[in-house]
């Protein structure tokens, strides 16, 4: 088994395509739209996506605008080789770093936070280079 994509509910497809391929540097893989249920999809991701990287799935239900982000939903991690590079990248991109790059408290990983037009949280995680999060490289 392994993971494929995360799908996540937006209420501007075109505001949220956007703040991952301009802000966090991640390829738009394929659209499509459909009509007689009211949905449009956009998967992005890193390096091409499947099968070397799952992707995210980027759902506008028409006419949706908004959504409870509830408390069970916690953030998507993406590994990164410089942490306050990255963040430092996606403010000059118009991006909101929510944690600043530092130390997880307790503990030595360098860790900082993002937060997409949605409000979804993104962990960025700072990893040797292992191209993991290449549309964050400085």
């Amino acid at each position: 088994m392994r993971i494929l994509h995360t799908m996540l509910r937006v209420g501007n497809l075109q505001r949220a395509i956007d703040f991952y391929t301009q802000v966090l540097g991640m390829q738009l893989l394929r659209t499509s739209e459909n009509p007689e249920y009211k949905y449009s999809l956009a998967f992005l991701g890193f390096d091409g996506g499947n099968p070397g990287q799952a992707e995210i799935e980027l759902t506008y239900n028409w006419g949706t605008e908004q959504y409870d982000m509830g408390t069970a939903y916690g953030h998507i991690a993406i590994g990164v080789p410089d942490a306050y590079a990255a963040c430092a990248k996606i403010k000059a991109a118009g991006g909101k770093v929510t944690r600043e790059a530092g130390p997880v408290k307790g503990g030595t990983t360098v860790i900082a936070f993002v937060t997409d037009p949605d409000g979804y949280k993104i962990e960025l995680i700072q990893r040797a280079t292992d191209g993991a999060g290449e549309g964050l490289r400085s």
